[in-house]
């Protein structure tokens, strides 16, 4: 018998990456605005990879939210459910040592915890590589409508959410949420985040 909840919510995605940060975001915004009924756990899964697996393989449910780099139109909405969610929950790697969704789903079903329905809220980024970034304007527009279509999801589940969430702390550290996180971007003359001129420019070391 599972142990875990009957759906989990699972935000995913690494929030230095700018849009990478997405799913993530989502969740922030879904529990600040939200709260869950009981049987429902969300959770920001940010790039923890292999420490996942036993909540997803114990979940019934899972709505996973994540950016989706598939070629859709920038900052575009896509809601995948069941066997189509592996072929979109691509993530982005950013080392061979991370796990992608698609091995953890995998896994879980090795395990014999498969959830019985999974359903994706994803968003095509706009960028990918600004180091340190938070989320382009236009992927950022899309918060608002990625957690009206979660609600809805939840809602077709037989979970319906409340309006009134809770305090971040219990999500995520208060320092990385959103609007601290953002507010306090250094700009680029004090840390460039993509690739300096300034250092790429010199092809010779000092004492060369």
């Amino acid at each position: 018998m599972r142990a875990g909840a009957e759906v989990l919510v699972l935000g995913v995605g690494n929030i230095l990456w700018a849009d990478e940060g997405f799913g993530v975001r989502a969740v922030e915004r879904l529990a600040a605005g939200w709260t869950m009924p009981e049987g429902v756990d969300i959770m920001d899964g940010g790039t923890q990879g292999l420490a996942l697996v036993n909540e997803i393989s114990e979940a019934r449910r899972i709505l996973l939210l994540d950016a989706v780099d598939v070629g859709l139109a920038p900052a575009e909405l896509v809601t995948v459910r069941g066997d189509e969610v592996p072929k979109f929950a691509v993530g982005k790697k950013m080392s061979l040592h991370q796990t992608s969704m698609m091995e953890l789903l995998a896994l879980a079903e090795f395990m014999g915890g498969a959830p019985e329905a999974i359903t994706l809220i994803g968003c095509q980024p706009v960028e990918l590589e600004d180091y340190g970034g938070g989320l382009t304007p236009e992927v950022a527009a899309q918060l608002a409508p990625a957690v009206e279509l979660a609600v809805a999801e939840l809602n077709a589940w037989g979970f319906a959410p409340v309006r009134g969430g809770v305090e971040i702390d219990t999500l995520m550290p208060s320092a990385v949420a959103q609007t601290p996180y953002e507010s306090n971007r250094p700009d680029e003359q004090r840390a460039c985040r993509i690739g300096d001129d300034r250092v790429l420019a010199r092809s010779n070391f000092e004492g060369s």
